[in-house]
């Protein structure tokens, strides 16, 4: 069963770039999220490796290793990758699928066209990123 553009945009809320999206700018997002669903087992992203997508994770869940040391788990509603989309250095970590997932893909290209498209979607996300970024103040 495929996601209706509300849940894809819900899911997308979450996630800290997007918080301050317009419903309709979420629409839009949404618009060029793809679903996945794959197997347990399935590497998703690889430390080092040259990120091109940000994922959602719909269902299902996934493990986050660093240096082959388990970090975290991952369940329904997290979401990783999102440095991808804005800026090119390597991956951080690995994150392997440990059951069966529904994920939404949202790939570099298509995220850096929609912002080219939209400067109202560019300025919040940077805008998102610069808060994320900035030193706690006193």
């Amino acid at each position: 069963m495929r996601l209706h553009g509300n849940v894809k945009a819900d899911l997308l809320r979450r996630v800290p770039l997007f918080a301050g999206l317009s419903k309709k700018e979420l629409a839009q997002l949404s618009r060029i999220a793809d679903e996945l669903d794959l197997g347990s087992g399935r590497r998703l992203i690889a430390e080092g490796d040259r990120g091109r997508e940000f994922f959602v994770l719909v269902d299902g869940d996934a493990e986050v290793r660093q240096g082959g040391r388990k970090l975290r788990a991952l369940h329904g509603g997290d979401f990783f990758g999102e440095i991808a989309l804005i800026s090119d250095v390597p991956r951080t970590s690995t994150v392997t699928t440990t059951a069966p997932v529904r994920l939404l893909v949202l790939t570099k290209r298509d995220f850096q066209r929609l912002m080219r498209e939209q400067p109202s979607i560019q300025r919040k996300v940077l805008e998102a990123l610069a808060i994320r970024l900035a030193p706690e103040t006193i």
